[in-house]
């Protein structure tokens, strides 16, 4: 069964890049543009791994990563925060931090990476 990922990023450009990368890799891929959605589609999807973008219409993603982060049922998921700023990186030292940090712009070979590196932990 493939792992599945959930891209939240407001820039449809950027999840359609990711998107096809990913699937490409044999991912299970699904995306949001918006923050609001994220811990709903997490509990009815229970992907392996989010990609989230730090900046977010509706709800920021370095609070949504501390709200997976501090609840029980979600506490594990794996959560790679992406962002053009590279000061969110301070983040990863954190309570509820994420597990990793992408620069944007990223390549492909960076994004797989770090991908296979969370979903191996």
């Amino acid at each position: 069964m493939s792992k599945k990922i959930l891209i939240v990023d407001d820039n449809d450009l950027i999840v359609e890049v990711m998107s096809y990368i990913l699937a490409n890799c044999g991912y299970d891929v699904s995306s949001l543009s918006s923050g609001e959605e994220v811990i709903s589609k997490v509990n009815s999807t229970r992907p392996d791994l989010i990609i989230l973008d730090a900046m977010l219409p509706g709800m920021d993603g370095r609070d949504i990563c501390k709200l997976l982060k501090l609840n029980k049922s979600t506490h594990n998921l794996r959560v790679i925060m992406c962002s053009a700023y590279d000061e969110i990186i301070k983040s990863l030292n954190q309570t509820g931090a994420p597990d990793d940090f992408l620069s944007k712009p990223f390549d492909m070979s960076t994004l797989l990476e770090k991908v296979e590196h969370q979903l191996a932990a």
